[in-house]
């Protein structure tokens, strides 16, 4: 489908059998616009934050072939990879350094496995805007790591370049422009049709987007390819953190959504919904299928993956890992499955 265009329920004529009708999930009406990316983030290479570089199958795991495999054949088509930015980049040369070869021959051994899968990676430094124990404050530094980074993935258009997760305890002004220097890096290495998302301050919560201050300069961000989305995240216990698997109440996932949807349509913006997790329990089932009805009404959203999947969470309420994580037995078919 192109990328945008409502889904609608083909009419038959009379000189033609039935074509199959598009069926909406029970409870949301309207026409719909699909999802382009759907799928689940994939953890693990970002454990072990406090063990750099830390040692591989102690510290921190690469996601396994199966889950990839698994999440393919379900019907989804994107993998968030998160990632270590001191692995990659060892602090004893700096933001400006050389890679470490091995890491970033992992990173690609598992970007590679998805995209010949036909589906998209997204890569993501879990970094949170710091660096070695900083903040990072030098636009040129982070320039030149991302022009560096987006210059070993240029020739793959299935990857997606997701700026910084969840930058947080600094001004949106200031993560903007750090933002829009990444931006400016990864076109000028020549990677200039892969899809990039840019994340806000305050943990790029949807539901403070309006009051954090980032709606007030994220509206200005400039893409000389035009393929740009605004890469949100959004959990629903009472705290907004996701560490709980109690609910608000069961529309909380719509509402929190709201004011940041209402902030993209006006600004001609895209949204991806870069991380969303919940409890396995009815109320929060219905808000999560609140929240993705509500985000495929827009319009404006083109991407969504749930948190997360990944060999090491064990008990974890939000896991999707295969087989038997705790989302797969309901969270995934009544929850995620539909709005396929």
């Amino acid at each position: 489908m192109i990328p945008g265009t409502p889904t609608s329920t083909p009419t038959p004529t009379s000189t033609s059998t039935s074509p199959p009708t598009s069926t909406n999930p029970a409870g949301c009406s309207g026409t719909l616009t699909k999802f382009k990316y759907f799928g689940v983030n994939e953890s693990g290479a970002e454990f072990g934050n406090g063990k750099i570089p830390g040692v591989l199958g102690t510290d921190y795991i690469w996601p396994a072939p199966s889950s990839i495999d698994y999440f393919v054949g379900q019907g989804f088509n994107t993998f968030r990879i998160p990632f270590q930015q001191e692995r990659i980049t060892p602090p004893a040369n700096g933001l400006t350094g050389a890679f470490d070869a091995t890491y970033l021959a992992a990173l690609k051994t598992t970007v590679n496995y998805i995209t010949n899968k036909g589906a998209y990676a997204v890569i993501e430094p879990h970094n949170f805007m710091r660096y070695n124990g900083a903040v990072i404050t030098s636009t040129s530094n982070f320039q030149t790591w991302w022009k560096n980074l987006a210059n070993e993935f240029k020739s793959n258009s299935r990857v997606i370049f997701d700026i910084m997760n969840e930058p947080y305890g600094i001004d949106a002004q200031t993560v903007f422009n750090l933002n829009q220097a990444a931006v400016n890096g990864i076109r000028s290495s020549g990677a200039t049709s892969q899809l990039i998302t840019v994340e806000g301050t305050s943990w790029t919560g949807a539901w403070t987007w309006t009051t954090s201050g980032n709606s007030n300069v994220f509206g200005a961000i400039k893409d000389p390819n035009n393929n740009i989305a605004i890469q949100m995240h959004q959990y629903l216990d009472s705290d907004g953190s996701g560490t709980s698997g109690t609910c608000v109440s069961s529309t909380i996932g719509a509402e929190r959504l709201a004011a940041a949807t209402a902030w993209l349509k006006a600004n001609n913006l895209k949204g991806f919904l870069g991380e969303m997790g919940a409890g396995s329990n009815t109320q929060c089932i219905n808000a999560v299928k609140g929240a993705l009805c509500a985000m495929q009404q827009s319009g404006v959203w083109i991407g969504f993956t749930w948190w997360a999947a990944g060999p090491w969470w064990g008990t974890y309420f939000q896991s999707i890992e295969p087989p038997n994580g705790a989302a797969i037995s309901q969270i995934l078919p009544q929850a995620l499955k539909p709005f396929l």
